[in-house]
């Protein structure tokens, strides 16, 4: 086996491992009706962990996109349509979940509790 190939295995590994925390992470903005209200600041810094990873993962995606530009090679462009497609839903996904956790963060200001 080649060594690139061990590192390509690995890289897509740990990048899956990550996508599946990321998802667990941000499961309970995903399913926001059946939050338990009182157990909110648990919930709001969970999202926040996620919402870190989904924008580290933005910021990747972004640089790969620009850096080639930048040392002047040519990125295919079927690699660039689906990079900025990637992006573009990276981008959607982390809108919507900021507003869910906006959501989330009023729900809880209306008990008049203090979050933080």
């Amino acid at each position: 086996m080649k060594p690139d190939r061990v590192d390509r295995r690995i890289v897509l590994g740990f990048t899956l491992i990550l996508w599946i925390i990321t998802a667990w992470l941000l499961y309970p903005l995903v399913t926001l009706d059946r939050v338990d209200i009182s157990n909110v600041k648990a919930y709001l810094y969970r999202s926040a962990l996620g919402l870190t990873i989904l924008i580290i993962f933005f910021g990747k995606t972004l640089f790969d996109l620009v850096y080639p530009w930048v040392v002047g090679r040519k990125l295919p462009v079927m690699n660039a349509v689906l990079l900025t497609l990637y992006m573009l839903g990276l981008a959607g996904g982390i809108v919507f979940l900021v507003l869910r956790l906006a959501v989330l963060l009023m729900k809880s200001r209306q008990g008049g509790g203090v979050i933080f």
